[in-house]
């Protein structure tokens, strides 16, 4: 694996975040949620009584990490969470899923409809993406229709492989894909 990084896990809820970061937890790698990390540096809210949610104060939280981690981690650390690619990471993966397929995901989930239908308007218009700070390596899957242990092999490939930059320049475009 080489040199130890930190490495943001990152997507809609249900894209496949935490079957993924699990895969990796199986296969040797330190696993943290962003909800921890939050929750360890007193950055995590009271529960939201409209959608059952803790809010994390991501600028403190970001201000808090950016102090701790000014070193090198002593070992590969990959959070896992919805909001991850906000962190002072080394490495980023960004988890999508078509907006029909990822509402059929969270309808099966206790969710609100008022929160489904954020959660599917957010990958709707590709969130993640236009919150990215800087041009650190970015990987960007489409999760609707693989194997999430395809998913893992593609994220562990991208890593041994020194994540080197993807082969297509293509971003996922849902908007696009709906226009077709």
């Amino acid at each position: 694996m080489g040199s130890v990084f930190r490495l943001a896990l990152s997507g809609t809820p249900g894209t496949g975040k935490t079957t993924v970061a699990s895969l990796f937890e199986r296969n040797g790698y330190n696993i943290i949620s962003l909800e921890s990390l939050a929750k360890k540096y007193n950055c995590l809210g009271e529960i939201d009584t409209l959608d059952n949610s803790r809010p994390i104060d991501l600028e403190r939280l970001c201000r808090e990490l950016e102090k701790s981690w000014s070193e090198n981690p002593e070992n590969t650390i990959i959070i896992d969470g919805h909001l991850s690619h906000q962190l002072p990471c080394d490495y980023t993966v960004v988890l999508r899923c078509q907006p029909d397929i990822l509402q059929k995901r969270l309808e099966s989930r206790d969710y609100t409809e008022e929160k489904i239908r954020g959660n599917v308007e957010w990958e709707l218009i590709g969130g993640p993406w236009n919150d990215k700070k800087d041009s650190n390596g970015w990987l960007e899957l489409d999760t609707s229709e693989i194997r999430q242990e395809v998913i893992f092999e593609s994220i562990h490939n991208w890593i041994t492989d020194g994540f080197k930059p993807s082969t297509t320049d293509t971003e996922i475009d849902w908007i696009g894909v709906m226009e077709e």
